[in-house]
């Protein structure tokens, strides 16, 4: 073994992998100013298009980033509107059995989507996300080694020393930072060394990719969509329910997720078998491919209850494993480092007390615990469709294509099974358009502080539609302001990038000054907003009053990360002393 030199090289934090949570908490690191050093074991970032549903509150976090990055994303990404209608068919060829128009684009959620953010959802595969955050820290000033494998790391009341090894030379080297994120995915050995405490199970399901490039135009550019759900005899195998067919580039290049028996052996996914399988669920028997990658995955079921140890922090994958289903990986991921990047800063930078960084597990663990057990439902409410065809397991397939076959007859059992097929596939709205999941995020830790406020109870379904509410924890609301030249400016705008803001009205000017006072006297940034008549941002339309749940001269303390962390319904005698509690709590300085 190679000798180990004892902290040749130090940092603030470092980061072990460059994923969508790496590479965002990097770049969020970078733009507050904070050293960090990230390190992947491979020579590049990914080359599957792995994770590609990106929401509306992933896209903020690239706002927050700034309009450029955001604007390069949807360059790269396929918009909305060809998301389209999730499709559920014989073949691509074949028979369609029916659809459902998914990711907010019923017209009824796409008004839900359009009034909750100022950012699109769209369909942009890791392989363009990841290089576009990648390049983001590197520009601020990440410091980014590549082929370098993390070993292990031991950690102390001072910092980390982690143990990598350079896997071009074999050379073996240590790295001294204050904190150490592990972002290194579902065999996380970061999460596995700090003793993380999991529950669930890993490996519940086998399932495969098919990586391919055919132009596919004629089958599904007339009904764009992301996902072609193939209905067929014998294809219920594993974890996915059926064969998948997934547009990664409109029209030409896709991916083909199919099952196997977990309990075997994982496949060879050779050229021919890869072929077979596109011809199968294309329903083209002359159809030519390209093949481009194939891969075996599993899955899991299991998250993190803590996500923390001492110095050490885990984001993404490494605290949260699951199916694709929902789209919520990598948008989860990019939150956990949303979350924990701003504290780290602060705490770094001595503006806060160590224990706000506790925070994190509190504010995260149940998210990730949420997202698992909703991805991993999703699959199971794929069910009542395969009962509706006929479908259901240990049918024999040549009475399933009997029972698939009977929809089309005009009996009333046919007419019965027609209505129960609606019915199955309008319920994957809880899969494909559950926006609420999504949006409705709150928090409850020593980093809010409610002043035991009620909390709203969700008055429409909390999976399905976001509730947007001031309450103490939640998401700011983002509504439309107009600025002093006529541009609409989001209330989101206003708040992040790494700062403390204060949201106020007319006659909460008090406001002003005493963030002024107690910044100054906590060594913190406080940007302060009045909105109304004649000031910089009006409220034509009255959106923001309604929301805002707070009298014009109230306020509201908003986090980095847009959470609502302090609301003061009005203005207290003294607003200096309460503003001044309220951070001392929140940043854990008492």
């Amino acid at each position: 073994m190679a000798e180990i030199h004892t902290a040749e090289i130090e940092t603030d934090v470092l980061i072990i992998g460059t994923g969508p949570a790496g590479s965002a908490a990097a770049a969020l690191l970078s733009s507050y100013g904070i050293k960090n050093i990230v390190v992947n074991r491979y020579r590049w970032l990914a080359n599957t298009p792995r994770a590609h549903i990106t929401n509306q509150r992933a896209m903020e976090v690239l706002r927050d980033l700034g309009r450029e990055v955001e604007d390069e994303a949807y360059m790269f990404a396929t918009h909305q509107d060809l998301m389209g209608e999730n499709v559920f068919c014989e073949s691509l060829a074949g028979e369609e059995i029916g659809r459902m128009k998914a990711w907010g684009n019923h017209p009824l959620s796409r008004a839900e989507h359009e009034m909750s953010s100022p950012c699109q959802m769209n369909d942009l595969p890791q392989t363009f996300m990841e290089p576009l955050l990648f390049k983001t820290a590197c520009s601020r000033g990440t410091q980014a080694r590549m082929s370098t494998e993390y070993l292990s790391h031991v950690q102390d009341e001072d910092g980390v020393t982690t143990t990598c090894r350079d896997r071009l030379s074999g050379r073996e080297f240590a790295i001294r930072s204050k904190y150490l994120i592990g972002a290194d995915g579902a065999k996380s050995l970061v999460a596995e060394h700090a003793g993380l405490p999991f529950e669930g199970q890993m490996g519940v399901g086998g399932s495969m990719n098919i990586l391919f490039k055919a132009d596919l135009s004629k089958y599904v550019a007339h009904r764009p969509s992301v996902l072609y759900w193939v209905m067929q005899p014998g294809a219920d195998v594993g974890g996915i329910g059926m064969g998948l067919v997934r547009m990664v580039r409109p029209w030409n290049e896709w991916l083909i997720v199919w099952g196997y028996d977990i309990n075997e052996p994982a496949p060879d996914v050779t050229p021919e078998f890869a072929t077979g399988v596109a011809r199968q669920l294309i329903g083209d028997p002359e159809l030519e491919i390209e093949l481009i990658n194939a891969n075996t995955w599993t899955v899991n079921n299991y998250y993190a209850t803590r996500t923390s140890a001492g110095r050490v922090y885990c984001v993404g994958d490494a605290i949260h494993r699951h199916p694709p289903s929902n789209g919520l990986g990598s948008n989860t991921s990019i939150q956990d480092s949303f979350n924990l990047a701003w504290k780290l800063a602060m705490v770094l930078r001595g503006q806060a007390g160590a224990a706000l960084l506790d925070s994190y597990s509190v504010e995260r663990a149940p998210i990730a615990k949420q997202i698992v057990t909703r991805a991993n439902q999703s699959i199971g409410e794929t069910g009542p469709i395969f009962d509706a065809l006929g479908m259901s397991a240990g049918v024999d397939p040549v009475q399933m294509q009997k029972n698939l076959e009977a929809r089309c007859n005009g009996t009333p059992a046919a007419e019965r099974q027609r209505d129960a097929i609606r019915k199955a596939i309008a319920f994957k709205k809880y899969e494909f358009d559950a926006h609420g999941v999504e949006m409705n995020q709150r928090y409850r830790s020593e980093a809010i502080v409610t002043d035991g406020q009620v909390e709203p109870a969700f008055e429409m379904d909390a999976d399905l539609h976001y509730q947007p509410t001031t309450w103490p924890g939640a998401r700011l609301p983002h509504v439309w302001l107009f600025a002093a030249n006529g541009d609409r400016v989001s209330t989101l705008d206003l708040c992040g990038h790494g700062r403390f803001s204060i949201l106020t009205g007319l006659g909460g000017e008090a406001w002003a000054r005493a963030a002024a006072q107690v910044g100054a006297a906590l060594g913190l940034e406080i940007s302060v907003h009045v909105i109304g008549p004649r000031q910089p941002y009006q409220d034509h339309t009255g959106d923001w009053a309604r929301v805002c749940d707070i009298h014009d001269n109230g306020c509201l303390l908003v986090r980095p990360d847009h959470h609502v962390a302090w609301r003061s319904p009005s203005l207290p005698a003294d607003p200096g002393a309460a503003l001044t509690g309220a951070l001392r709590s929140i940043l854990a300085l008492n």
